[in-house]
């Protein structure tokens, strides 16, 4: 098959998708969502080992602004659905295949939902990771269960009001990698040798017991509702198309 957002090659029993939008910063729209869960689909039955990676300086950088933009100027529903990206970080969290996110150069909003929903993150020197939402008067309501689940609440608390990047370094020491190098490449080899080893069955039992500890699909009705609430803030979409059209923040003149 082929993708307009993502370039996917399997070889079993792996398979390895791509974010592939490097006119738009690899970020997040309708397609790349759709597809990814459609290579999800295909990957249920025989895979056990799902990698995802980005572009060598950007991971995935979040939601698509300048797609809201194009949304707003042609007269469409500006506020993208959200309850896909949860399900799809919903599958990676809790599917039948273990998940990888190798991680280079800048992973932001969203691209963190990527990370965080993902079993294990491998990462290369130059990976770093932020939370931009509140800059735009906006919040990662959907990032947050994923992220909390992974290195607690208050680091989650603490990236979020900050919003500014966390190198690789400070992100292992907190438990958002889990291993990095200068040669990543050959991390995720390491990793490949060792995990294409385990069984589907293994995996899928392993998995829906752990899926089953953690509080991810009880969140989902809240992460969405506040999701929606913030996209749907006139000002904040005033600070979205103003950023996008004169790459200006909300307090610059």
């Amino acid at each position: 098959m082929s993708y307009q957002t993502i370039q996917v090659r399997f070889q079993e029993p792996i398979c390895f998708i791509q974010f592939y939008r490097p006119e738009a910063n690899n970020t997040i729209n309708d397609l790349l969502i759709k597809e990814c869960l459609q290579v999800l689909e295909l990957c249920e039955e025989a895979i056990t080992v799902v990698v995802l990676e980005g572009l060598p300086e950007v991971f995935c950088f979040g939601a698509d602004f300048q797609g809201i933009h194009e949304r707003m100027v042609t007269g469409e529903q500006s506020v993208q659905n959200p309850e896909p990206l949860y399900q799809l970080w919903l599958k990676l969290a809790t599917g039948p295949y273990i998940t990888i996110a190798h991680v280079r150069g800048q992973a932001n909003a969203g691209g963190v939902g990527f990370v965080a929903a993902c079993d294990i993150v491998l990462a290369d020197q130059t990976a770093q990771f932020s939370l931009s939402e509140l800059l735009f008067g906006l919040f990662p309501a959907c990032v947050l269960p994923f992220l909390i689940r992974r290195i607690g609440f208050q680091k989650a608390h603490y990236m979020t009001l900050m919003t500014q990047p966390i190198l690789v370094q400070q992100a292992h020491s907190w438990g958002l990698v889990d291993a990095y190098d200068v040669q990543s490449e050959s991390l995720i080899r390491k990793h490949l040798l060792r995990l294409k080893r385990l069984s589907k069955k293994g995996i899928l039992r392993y998995k829906r017991y752990m899926s089953s500890l953690d509080a991810l699909q009880q969140s989902k009705s809240l992460a969405l509702a506040a999701n929606q609430e913030v996209f749907s803030d006139p000002q904040n979409i005033e600070w979205i198309l103003r950023f996008v059209d004169q790459r200006k923040f909300p307090w610059e003149d």
